[in-house]
């Protein structure tokens, strides 16, 4: 297990109900109805969300590496993350695939780009190991 050497931002929300409840922050910025995937419910589900933080939180680890780098970004650079829910022995569990979209780019340098970004991204860091994840260049 990792221990972070610092804490630079603690996320709060409280949950009620569960799959058919709500989700909110401390702050109000996030206020979410949930709704079970496939559902008539109004509400997302934690797989879109996760898909959503994952997928925003990997271009973030991309511009990272990129400033660090000095490597110019697309502008229209995008990632279209898919959340699968299934089951595992005893349990349920989830997959990751990600596709990215880095138009215009010289393919080496994107795949590189992406390889290193999968290294740095907090979510690629805590799913490493346990849960399939494929990130692909689109």
């Amino acid at each position: 297990m990792t221990t972070l050497e610092k804490v630079l931002y603690t996320a709060k929300a409280h949950t009620v109900g569960g799959r058919e409840g709500a989700s909110r922050s401390d702050d109000g910025r996030l206020d979410v109805k949930l709704s079970s995937p496939g559902t008539p419910g109004t509400g997302t589900n934690p797989e879109q969300m996760f898909a959503a933080g994952y997928s925003a939180c990997f271009i973030g680890a991309m511009k990272a590496v990129a400033g660090k780098t000095q490597l110019t970004l697309p502008q229209d650079l995008a990632v279209d993350a898919e959340v699968d829910l299934g089951p595992i022995p005893n349990a349920y569990g989830i997959a990751v695939r990600m596709k990215v979209s880095l138009p215009g780019m010289d393919k080496d340098a994107a795949q590189k780009l992406i390889d290193a970004a999968h290294q740095v991204c907090p979510y690629s860091n805590a799913t490493r190991g346990n849960i399939d994840v494929n990130i692909t260049l689109a």
